[in-house]
């Protein structure tokens, strides 16, 4: 199927709908709900295991890629000891802790090493990006497989914001930017001993946020942020629905858990 043959982009932006099973209790099985049965009847089929140190790892990859869904994407922007700028897209990319602030950014070496990695292992400093709907084409073209020496700035018609504590600078039209210097690359290798991924460990120096993106609380609207996930291939998915699911309280749970589990504890 062609894109001419597509629907056309929703453009109705993110809403809260009520979780899959708002009326949950202790104990109740997955099979409560239509949805459940269904999703219990499928796994009646069994499962395929996968062996990783045996296995092509071009099917691990496409397992992986398609399994650990939907991930954010760090839009990474350096600079190289010689001047040079990058601008790239990774979705092996998420949050490690925030006291102190620290990210995580994978840069694999197949088939080629990244200049990501080399500039930040290089030069120790780096932004990500969080890409929106309204810039996911001009962010996606920045994945060519361009030489060094080219800047996917010139193409991508994103624009250039200076940075405060970094050289390298961020992108004007992302919402949610983080300033990073690097604590520590974690070299992982094959079984062969050669070098597979850069786990880049970042600490972030400065986050800048749009003031149109922050609710009432002083936190992100994911309805205005419109950030994108990566999936599997060159499958994006947007924020369109969310639902809230209640944390539960052992304190304020436990009588009905032992009333109902008592014998089971």
């Amino acid at each position: 199927m062609s894109d001419s043959d597509l629907p056309s982009f929703n453009t109705s932006g993110f809403k809260y709908t009520q979780s899959p099973h708002p009326s949950w209790t202790y104990g109740e099985p997955v099979t409560a709900t239509a949805q459940g049965q269904k999703w219990a009847e499928d796994g009646e089929e069994g499962w395929k295991s996968f062996n990783t140190s045996e296995e092509d790892p071009k099917v691990i990859y496409g397992l992986c890629t398609t399994g650990i869904v939907p991930r954010p994407v760090a839009f990474v922007s350096t600079v190289a000891e010689d001047g040079s700028e990058n601008l790239a897209p990774f979705s092996w990319f998420n949050q490690v802790s925030t006291n102190p602030c620290v990210i995580s950014v994978s840069c694999t070496t197949s088939p080629r090493h990244k200049d990501t990695a080399q500039n930040i292992k290089a030069t120790k400093e780096f932004t990500v990006n969080i890409i929106s709907e309204p810039w996911v084409a001009q962010a996606s073209s920045t994945s060519i497989d361009a030489p060094p020496s080219i800047s996917e700035w010139t193409f991508s018609g994103l624009t250039q914001e200076p940075s405060v504590s970094v050289k390298p600078a961020r992108v004007k039209e992302s919402a949610f930017a983080l300033e990073c210097e690097l604590l520590q690359n974690v070299e992982i290798k094959n079984a062969a001993g050669a070098l597979a991924t850069n786990l880049i460990l970042g600490t972030v120096k400065y986050i800048h946020v749009r003031k149109a993106v922050l609710n009432e609380k002083g936190v992100v609207d994911p309805a205005k942020l419109k950030a994108i996930g990566r999936m599997g291939d060159i499958t994006f998915i947007s924020v369109k629905d969310g639902f809230r699911v209640p944390r539960r309280s052992w304190a304020q749970d436990k009588e009905e858990i032992v009333r109902r589990f008592n014998s089971s504890l």
